[in-house]
């Protein structure tokens, strides 16, 4: 006799497993990126803000999973002035249909993936960088 699982109250996970998930990710990361990526700010939200969408041409909201918002530590300057703090945004809805269609990899590794992406574009690492830390094509 087939064993069926229960799944009538099964739900999506909520921005506060996805904010879990990304706090799991962020203490894989090596040593010398731990402290510096835990000075950004990681904002989990359904999708992007309108104002975001509008401003890097997204027409569908679905497309976008994560978003570096700030200045590359690769540009900035001690003579900077701080302005708003560099934000890390991940979007639960978009990374949720990914990982349905992908059905090959887990969430904790899709959120993994997306949010060592915009860490990139936070620290200035190549795709070898990448790599090291995300083998994400194994």
């Amino acid at each position: 006799m087939e064993r069926r699982a229960d799944c009538t109250d099964w739900t999506a996970p909520g921005l506060g497993e996805f904010e879990a998930l990304a706090d799991g990710a962020l203490a894989m990361l090596p040593q010398p990126y731990q402290k510096a990526a835990r000075d950004l700010v990681i904002r989990v939200e359904d999708f992007a803000p309108r104002r975001l969408l509008l401003e890097m041409g997204v027409e569908d909201p679905f497309e976008l999973t994560g978003l570096y918002d700030g200045t590359p530590m690769t540009e900035k300057s001690v003579t900077d002035q701080p302005g708003q703090p560099d934000t890390i945004w991940l979007f639960r809805r978009p990374m949720l249909d990914e990982w349905a269609d992908r059905g090959n990899v887990s969430l904790g590794e899709l959120v993994t993936h997306v949010l060592v992406h915009e860490l990139a574009h936070h620290f200035g690492w190549s795709d070898d960088d990448i790599a090291q830390i995300d083998p994400w094509w194994e």
